[in-house]
Parts: structure tokens; sequence; C-alpha cells
């Protein structure tokens, strides 16, 4: 599809791949994930899509000793309405017995009643381990039951195999191999929405707030909201604070308040140690900032509350890209293949040996590196070092905003400021994008000036579609007037487009032969050289949390279907990862053309399912997806075509989507990159200055995610690969989850499996390469 260069061998599809006569279970073991139940939906599915009988396992291992009614056939409506749900509807349990032999040969005897040869776990390093264990004493274990008269000899060589392939579900994030495990992004969303909730009682009362989270052995959860929030300070299990950590901690306080900061954030992960292993408790620092400060202080525990609620969207997509791959691993698998983990790595599903990955993860929690490029990130944003430590490089850095507003802009102002502060610059906002640099209006900006920008949706410093073409002589003079030496440019596809005019216009001012940045910030996720956009995120679970509630409206009045229209430009990454994260039933968008046939196959599609249990149908259609086949028309459409069967509503969710607060993924994404922009602006002004930049493309540069790495892109080598009439790029990765959305919905169509089946190895990763992942 999308991402096959020629070069490659021709697709590979999974109609070779057949599932008839196998049989897989599915449990879910351990504690308990949000999107869980979208792994085990994207399993059901797609087994039973791929013609294999698919089994529920209730409460996990014990569920499987136990056998009888927790082990049931399900159906493709079995797994109806349960995307949106948190925990696991086929429950989680510990089991002492799986632990013993007996308990493992019981759990055998019940499998082979059943023929299922293939187990699908989700859940923890534990919960795999033992699934591990299971598979290699499989053979012992049927020769055993046969030996005692449970099975007969056809029994044990029918079933001689058991293949098994594990998905991680854990909110900590603890697990080698994987940059994000399913629930992780979903407890940042449950933590950050309490931090922005305390945020506005702290400020009004100027007090200072402790809050404990989750993660005994991992700080992963910690860390990365105090990043996602501006915390003041962080305590981590993995980095225990120096000795005399309570002093600098209170002087750190007392700046702070001393800046006129009306509030204190402390975040402690429940697993937080100092030097001499002793616990650090919220209590204890409580205790410390009162005696030692006098602050008004208060302790909140979230506990459980991490672990509830609904799925994020991003949880939602790779908990269902995890599931698909899970089965089409069932059905590669040979005698040969080991036991192996579905893991994320950037943007791409791969597969890992179980084994492998388990046993790295002690080693892991001791040396990730992916930590140590959050703290350091945290460290350089969160403290501010005396002016006179400072160096002083004379370079003006300039940093604006151009284009529509998407939440994560704030964070990535905020990081670029400190960052360059830090690297000794002065720093510049441009107000309301080039339009406000042409009329002057730019101001330095201190490190204190962009406290709290984090959590803050839209821009702050103002943004205009305004491309500087028409403004190049009054900007060019603005530079040299404010002596400004480098620009980092935030925005979607007007603001690549503004850095290629820029660059074009060197030959002519000498004031543009600067380095140039652009940070790709769009909910349209249109900007060429990048995978993901700051505020794509936030504008996704913005549809998918409207999708639940419209599809719980169209469940509870039956037989009911919802055309809802979502932004974009031309590009349908909206509508189709919303339409995959809230279970629609087609999307419509302009990168995959559709006639009227197409329509009325929809529309039979729907007619099909209410005649099932499942009465209720949601359809995404992308603004510009057709010229013709507008919002209206297919709204009248599935009206006049379902008479009698359904009746029909439509939304158009239209500017909610570019409104409230920034998702965690936002605000780190737009953080780490901003921070790693900025970096690359001091390199480029160190090693050379003004005129020699007026012939190198390098020096006007794209930051982006690039499936699995961050990369720095001249935007003139860009320009081959952007459609300029429609303002896409020409090849987009996420066209490849596509089909995956039909799939799920239960349409036929072609999955190319050409990337699937290769199993890698656990590798750890430079420092260098571990600033790429685990955003």
């Amino acid at each position: 599809l999308s991402d096959l260069a020629p070069s490659r061998p021709p697709p590979k599809f999974f109609e070779n791949l057949s599932g008839t006569g196998k049989a897989i279970g599915v449990l879910t073991s351990g504690g308990d994930a949000q999107g869980m139940n979208a792994a085990v939906r994207a399993v059901v599915r797609m087994g039973i899509y791929v013609k294999a009988k698919v089994y529920f396992v209730y409460e996990g291992y014990q569920g499987m000793v136990d056998g009888g009614d927790n082990i049931v056939e399900v159906s493709w409506e079995s797994v109806s309405s349960i995307l949106q749900v948190g925990g696991t509807v086929i429950g989680s349990a510990r089991c002492k017995s799986f632990r013993t032999r007996e308990g493992r040969l019981q759990a055998a005897y019940n499998l082979v009643q059943r023929g299922i040869t293939n187990l699908c776990v989700i859940g923890g390093d534990g919960s795999l381990t033992g699934a591990n264990l299971f598979r290699e004493e499989w053979s012992g274990l049927l020769e055993e039951l046969a030996q005692k008269g449970k099975i007969d000899e056809e029994a044990v060589k029918k079933y001689a195999y058991l293949n098994i392939v594990g998905m991680v579900g854990s909110i900590d994030n603890d697990f080698c191999g994987t940059d994000m495990t399913i629930g992780t992004d979903s407890a940042l969303h449950r933590i950050i929405e309490v931090v922005d909730a305390i945020m506005t009682t702290a400020q009004s009362h100027q007090r200072t707030f402790v809050l404990e989270v989750m993660g005994r052995h991992c700080g992963y959860l910690a860390l990365v909201s105090a990043l996602a929030c501006g915390a003041d300070w962080v305590f981590i299990p993995e980095y225990p604070p120096e000795e005399g950590w309570e002093d600098s901690m209170c002087v750190k306080l007392s700046e702070n308040r001393a800046r006129k900061k009306r509030l204190n954030i402390i975040i402690v992960a429940e697993g937080a140690i100092d030097c001499h292993n002793k616990p650090i408790t919220s209590e204890k620092v409580k205790d410390l900032v009162v005696q030692r400060l006098g602050f008004d202080t208060r302790v909140t525990i979230l506990g459980h509350v991490q672990r509830g609620g609904t799925p994020s969207a991003f949880d939602r997509i790779l908990a269902s890209r995890m599931g698909v791959e899970a089965v089409l691993a069932l059905l590669e698998a040979t005698p040969a293949t080991p036991a192996c983990v579905v893991s994320l790595s950037g943007n791409q599903a791969v597969r890992l040996p179980l084994m492998e990955c388990v046993q790295m993860v002690s080693f892991w929690q001791k040396a990730n590196l992916y930590f140590e490029n959050n703290l350091n990130t945290y460290k350089l944003l969160s403290h501010k070092k005396p002016d006179a430590e400072l160096p002083k490089t004379n370079f003006n850095v300039a940093v604006l905003n151009v284009g529509a507003p998407a939440a994560g802009m704030n964070a990535a102002v905020r990081a670029a400021v400190r960052v360059g502060i830090t690297e000794g610059h002065k720093m510049f906002a441009v107000i309301d994008g080039f339009e406000g640099f042409a009329r002057g209006k730019i101001k330095e900006i201190s490190w204190g000036d962009v406290g709290g920008w984090t959590g803050q949706g839209g821009s702050i410093l103002g943004t205009k579609r305004t491309l500087p073409a028409k403004y190049l002589e009054k900007i060019a003079d603005q530079m040299r007037t404010n002596n400004i030496n480098a620009l980092m440019v935030i925005g979607g596809f007007e603001a690549y487009e503004s850095c290629l005019q820029l660059h074009e216009a060197r030959s002519r001012f000498e004031e543009f032969c600067v380095p140039i940045c652009v940070l790709p910030a769009t909910i349209s996720n249109n900007v060429p050289g990048t995978d993901f956009s700051i505020g794509a995120d936030t504008a996704l679970n913005a549809i998918v949390e409207t999708c639940d509630r419209i599809k719980q409206s169209a469940s509870g009045t039956k037989r009911r279907v919802f055309i809802i229209e979502t932004m974009g430009g031309y590009c349908g990454y909206l509508a189709n990862m919303g339409a995959l994260a809230a279970g629609a039933d087609a999307a419509y968008i302009f990168e995959e053309q559709f006639d009227i046939r197409e329509l009325q196959a929809n529309v039979e599609h729907l007619t099909e399912k209410m005649k099932t249990s499942i009465q209720r149908g949601l359809v995404l259609r992308n603004e510009n997806c057709n010229e013709n086949y507008t919002t209206d028309f297919i709204y009248q459409l599935y009206s006049e075509e379902g008479k009698g069967v359904f009746d029909c509503r439509k939304n158009v969710l239209g500017h909610m989507q570019q409104g409230g607060a920034p998702s965690p993924f936002d605000r780190n994404f737009g953080t780490k990159i901003s921070a790693k922009a900025m970096q690359w602006i001091s390199k480029k002004l160190k090693e050379t200055y003004r005129k020699v930049f007026a012939n190198t493309d390098d020096s006007v540069c794209l930051l982006g995610m690039r499936r699995r790495n961050l990369v720095f892109q001249p935007v003139a080598e860009l320009k081959t690969e952007t459609d300029f009439v429609h303002r896409i790029p020409k090849e987009q990765w996420w066209l490849k989850l596509r089909p995956l959305m039909k799939i799920l919905a239960k349409y036929k169509t072609s999955y190319d499996v050409s990337d699937s089946g290769q199993l890698e190895h656990v590798a750890m990763h430079s420092p260098k390469e571990a600033e790429t992942g685990a955003i």
C-alpha cells in the first residue's frame, strides 16, 4: 500500500492465511488496563474473519484451570459495545493453582477438550512468563493426560503444539520491547485530568499539592505526568534524589513562589525511594513542605482512578492493531516459532520473542535510556539556572505559530523558550504569525512568561493562516531590526509552506539565511515529513468522546444511524482513525475515492446489521472527501434507503475538534520535539552564521516522526512528497490501517501483511536513539 517501495516484493495478503479449523483462546490476566477490551474485540473479530473459532477464557488463568462455563465460544456480536469500556469484560484474576503443574495439567485438559491450541494472552510480564512455561510444558502435559486416560493418542498428535502470542496490558509502561503498553496513555489521561482540575483550586488559594500516582517499581507515569503538567518536582523509583534533596526542593518551591507562581505541584510515584533505599511518601513530602516553608499543602492519592474510565483513542487504536497482529502471528506460527509479544515501535507494530523481552525487563528498568531522556528533558524545563551560570551566545531566536490553532502548541512554545534560554539565547515571541511579524509584533519572552502553558489549549501567541510571501520585505526588515538569528515555526501545512517561501527568498533577502525549523502542529495531521502532528491526538480524542456519546444515544433509541462530519481538509486521518477508535461502520475519505455503489453497499450492510442485536450505526465523513457526496447528501441517501429499517441523524463536529486542553500525548510530543528542535538550532548557530546558510538546504528543516525515528528533513526535499493542490503528503502511513477499520466492521477487504511476520530481536538503544522513542 502507501509505503511499499517499487523494489519490494509484491504485497502479501492475509487471504492466504486461512484460519479454518484453528481455535483461538483469548484471556486477560494480572492487573486490568484500559484498552484491554479493544484488544479482545480485535482478536475475536479478526479470528472470526479468517474463519477460526474464538473462545473467551473468563477470569484469566483461573478460568482456564476451572474450565466449564469459563471457556466459551463467542460470536461477532459478543464483543459489540465493549470498545469504549474500561477494564476487561472477560475478567482477570490472580491464580495460584496455575503456578503448579497440577493446575497447568487441568488447564491443558480444558483447552484440548475444545481444540484450542492457540492462545492470545493480554497481561503483564508475569502473565506472559506463565504462558511461555505452559507452552514449553504442553507436549509433556498432553502425554501425562494420555497416560491418565483423559485423552487418547489421536488427541496428543492432533493438538501436539501450543502457540502463544502476548500483548502487554499495563498502565505502568514497564515492559521491555514496546514504546507504549496498552493502558498507559489512558492512565496518563486520568492523571492529567486530575492535575488540571487541582491547578485551578490550588491557584485560588496559593496552595502546594502533592500528588501520588501509581508505579511501585516504574516511575513512567509520574515522570511523564510531571513533563505534561510542568510539575515543580517529581520523585520516581528509578532515580532516587541525591543527598540533601530536601533543601534543594524547598529552595526551588520558594523561588517559584517568589516569582509570583501561585501554586506548586509535586508528583510522587508510590514506589519512590531516597538514595538510602528508604521510601519517600506523599505524606513525608507534605510534612516537609509544611515544616520548612509553612505553605498550605494538600495530598491527593489518585489510586485506582488511574486504572479506570474510558480508554483513550491512542489505546483503542494501539490495542486494535495489536489484536489483529496477534491473530496474524498465530495463523503464521509453526512448532518452531517461539512465543512472541506484539509490540509498538514508533508507529510500527512489531513481533518480539516473549522471553527475550521478559529477560530484559529487569535490566531495562535499571538502565532505561528512554527514562533518562525524559528525565533530562524534565530537568531542563523545570529548573532555571541562575543568570550568572547561563552561557551568553548573543543569538536572538524567534518563535511563532502559523496556521490554525492546535492543542499542544503552547507546550511546544514553552519548551522552545526555556531550552533557548538555557542554551544562552535571547528568546523572542512573534504575535499573530507572519502577519504580526510584518507589523513588528515581536517581544522578548522570559522563562517565567511561559509558566503554566503546557495545559493551555489553542495558541497563546496567536496564530494566522497568512503566508509570508506578500510581506517578505517587511519581515526581513523586522528580522534585521530585532537582529533575529534563527526561527522556530510551529504550525500546520501553512507553516511548512511558509518556510519553503522563506527558503526560496534567500537569494533576495540575506536576513532569511538563518537556521529555520518547522514543528508540525495541526489537528489534520497533513504535514509532509511526519507521521504525527502536535494537536492531532487531542482532536482524535474529542471525536471519539463525541462518538461514544452518540453511540450510547443510538443504542438507547435502537435502529438509528448517525452520520458524523470531521475536520481535516482533504486529509482523512481524523475520519479514518476516529472510525477505528470509535468502532464505526464506515469512514469516507478523500484518499480512497468512493461512488454511489459503495454508498449503496454501506446502506445494505447497515440494513443487515439492524437484523442483529447491534441495532445502531456510525458513519464518519471527512469534510472534503467528495465535492458532490456531501454530508447532507449522504444523510438524505441513508434516510431514504433506510426507510422502515432505520432512521438517520447527522452531526457536524466543527471547531470543537480544535479546542480543549491538550492530551498527554500532545503535551509530551510538543515538549520533546520542541526541545530537540531548539538544540538543533543552537548547533546550527554555533557551526556557521548568516551567509554560509544561503545555499544550504539543511538549514531549513522540518522535524517529524518517521516510522520509528525523529528526523530533521530539509523542507526543499519534502516538496517532491507533497500534493500542494490538496495540501496533503502523497503517501500516508495510516492508509495501511484503513482495512483494519473495515475488517472490524465486518466488511470484506484485503489487508496487506507484507510488513508483518518479521520476528525481530530486542535491542537496547543508544542515548541518541532513545530520544526518538517512548513519547
